[in-house]
């Protein structure tokens, strides 16, 4: 088990996060700091931890024990303006998109702007224009649904709406599940590109290896509620640890233990 970089003052940290449901331990004790600017991928199996691990750190779920820091702050048992403040810091990418259908395309990618930030329609209207253009997105499909837009697009204006308000952290929930190879690049390219251009701190989970090389600075590994390895992608095909090279070469056989 490779032992986690010391990172001074983290952007965000989970430091000894532990989360069961019922008899199943999901989360062991995980500690996962991440520095400004940097963006880490979580790699690991179904059922591992993953999205727990995101949900948790985002505020949408609650650790039975340990912490979450943003900025040096336990943030773990904000509510009220607190976790609105906090929030504000955030963007999110979801897995699917997670568009509402009975809004046009701009006003999916405004929402957090006219209903969280009070910013007025007009205004709104036109950073939700200029946020797919970032993503290459022309000003006409604005007016569509999601319903009129491919796999792809969606996903693009996904990102458009985790980006519109400039966060400074943001996360993103397996980005190119359900996308064929070219529109899984393409949507990684875009993840680079945004999270370069804001300077954001960036967390992904994802099972898509050709992902997780493109879009992490830096890879760890969930498995069994323990993070089992981390280090530099630039490492991850000599990482040494049976986990790690068990999951990216695909491999039945191995400390990995599944079924269907």
């Amino acid at each position: 088990m490779s032992a986690v970089p010391s990172i001074e003052s983290p952007k965000l940290e989970l430091k000894g996060v532990k989360k069961r449901f019922g008899s199943k331990v999901v989360l062991a004790g995980v500690d996962i700091p991440v520095a400004r600017g940097r963006s880490l991928v979580i790699i690991g199996g179904s059922g591992q931890g993953k999205s727990v691990t995101l949900k948790i750190a985002i505020g949408l779920m609650r650790p039975d024990a340990g912490k979450v820091f943003v900025d040096g702050q336990d943030v773990t048992r904000l509510g009220g303006a607190g976790r609105r403040r906090l929030s504000s810091q955030f963007g999110m990418l979801f897995q699917g998109a997670a568009l509402f259908d009975s809004l046009s395309v701009w006003e999916n990618v405004a929402f957090r702007l006219t209903n969280a930030d009070g910013v007025k329609r007009p205004e709104a209207r036109e950073r939700a224009v200029a946020a797919l253009a970032r993503v290459g997105l022309k000003s006409d499909v604005a007016a569509l649904y999601p319903g009129e837009l491919s796999g792809g697009m969606q996903k693009r204006v996904g990102l458009a709406r985790a980006v519109v308000a400039e966060p400074a952290i943001i996360f993103f929930d397996e980005p190119t599940t359900g996308l064929d190879p070219i529109n899984a690049d393409v949507i990684n390219d875009l993840i680079v590109e945004q999270v370069k251009r804001l300077g954001c701190t960036a967390v992904s989970i994802t099972h898509d290896m050709a992902s997780a090389r493109k879009i992490g600075d830096e890879i760890a590994m969930l498995n069994d509620g323990h993070i089992v390895w981390r280090g530099p992608t630039s490492q991850i095909d000599n990482s040494g640890n049976p986990y790690v090279d068990q999951f990216i070469h695909g491999r039945a056989t191995g400390p990995i233990t599944g079924g269907v």
